[in-house]
């Protein structure tokens, strides 16, 4: 996919990393344009997703897609992004237009053993309101990885260690 500066870019999400045996799920809004390039979930070396991820499992850090894949997976975490498709002019959320969402009822269906949804972020929860307002699982907003947001990133994963409840 070619990424361009072109206000009605059309940015379409990944396909979730899950299997049958995932716990939780995290959602994200939609890529950002460096995850876009890299064909990878949180790929700005700045955002700190994959850093709270491993830190919490006690993992040495890996930039290794396969590697990064394999911890969400071995700790039942599946990843996936709230819109399947928007139109988006820069990696930040508030310039999220147009939106469309995943079939998230039917991911859900067909991961029965998913105990409850994280939002990386309020807009993902946000998005996530607007369009599943009655999903029927407990649901937590967690602090944006994303380095736009400026809370420190102790502060972040000591609010992230709730996924290790579940």
């Amino acid at each position: 996919m070619s990424i361009s500066n072109k206000p009605d870019e059309l940015i379409y999400s990944f396909a979730p990393i899950a299997n049958l045996e995932c716990k939780i799920l995290i959602l994200g809004t939609v890529p950002g344009k460096e995850s876009l390039r890299q064909n990878a979930y949180y790929a700005h070396p700045q955002n700190g997703f994959w850093k709270i991820i491993f830190q919490l499992h006690h993992i040495p850090y890996s930039t290794n897609i396969n590697a990064r894949n394999s911890v969400l997976l071995q700790n039942r975490i599946a990843l996936w992004d709230v819109l399947k498709v928007c139109r988006r002019k820069s990696s930040l959320d508030s310039h999220i237009r147009d939106e469309v969402p995943n079939d998230l009822q039917k991911f859900l269906h067909q991961h029965p053993n998913i105990q409850a949804i994280f939002f990386n972020g309020k807009s993902a929860a946000t998005y996530f309101k607007k369009y599943f307002p009655d999903i029927g699982l407990p649901t937590y907003v967690l602090p944006s990885t994303s380095p736009a947001n400026a809370i420190r990133m102790e502060q972040k994963v000591a609010a992230w260690e709730i996924l290790k409840t579940f």
